[in-house]
């Protein structure tokens, strides 16, 4: 059980990474025993049809017991995928001039034209960290 009541207690230290549309809030916040923890929030802006905007956020709070491992995990995973795959960003939707691709037109033997399809990111699960 933690000494965690629920409420956003007072915010001792506080540090922001924005990320395009996304930011990233780290504060350091006091229980109700005068102990710290932090909180991890991700705000995304969302655009709605109207041109009007809208913010998702997901929070993490992380106790002091548990900074050890979560530190070590973290580590190891962007370590992980740095060498696996550098820095670089591939994701197409990252770059400032995407266009999604339009299919392109395919004659096959027969001189039949057909559209072949071209693989997009609507391919891909949207994972929310609310389904974890």
């Amino acid at each position: 059980m933690s000494d965690y009541d629920g409420r956003d207690n007072e915010e001792i230290f506080s540090k922001v990474l924005r990320a395009g549309r996304r930011t990233y809030f780290f504060d350091v916040r006091s229980t109700k025993a005068g102990d710290y923890y932090l909180t991890i929030t991700e705000s995304k802006k969302f655009t709605n049809d109207d041109g009007s905007f809208h913010f998702k956020k997901h929070k993490i709070y992380l106790y002091k017991e548990d900074f050890a491992g979560f530190t070590e995990n973290l580590n190891e995973m962007t370590s992980y995928i740095l060498e696996e795959k550098g820095e670089e960003v591939i994701s197409d939707r990252h770059q400032n001039d995407y266009s999604r691709p339009v299919a392109s037109e395919v004659v096959d033997s027969g001189g039949v034209t057909s559209e072949e399809p071209t693989a997009t990111a609507d391919k891909f699960t949207d994972v929310s960290f609310d389904d974890i």
